[in-house]
């Protein structure tokens, strides 16, 4: 019988990566590049335009390829796409001595 085991939200902490908080991060903004995408109705030729990046990148990019794709660089296109993207920097709370990086979508 297999042992199942419940994961954390992180699914690259789960797997042991030591970049498991960027790469979070990463997947997070990309799904939601990915989302206006496909709300806008955009071809990947058309939003790569748009992106000012080259298709087969952005491609790789919404397949989760994120290696030379920096989060400023994601970040961009979501501006590009007509999102404001505002970032927050405070202390956490007495409970968690280290910080943590989170994306929140409003």
């Amino acid at each position: 019988m297999n042992e199942v085991e419940k994961g954390s939200t992180n699914i690259y902490a789960d797997l042991g990566r030591s970049d498991a908080a960027e790469m979070h991060v990463k997947a997070t903004l990309a799904a939601k590049i990915s989302e206006i995408i496909k709300q806008r109705h955009l071809t990947q030729t058309q939003a790569s335009e748009v992106l000012g990046m080259p298709q087969p990148k952005l491609s790789g990019m919404l397949r989760g390829q994120f290696r030379g794709i920096s989060e400023a660089k994601m970040l961009d296109c979501l501006n590009r796409l007509g999102r404001d993207v505002d970032i927050v920097v405070r202390k956490p709370p007495r409970s968690r001595p280290a910080g943590r990086t989170s994306v929140v979508f409003a």
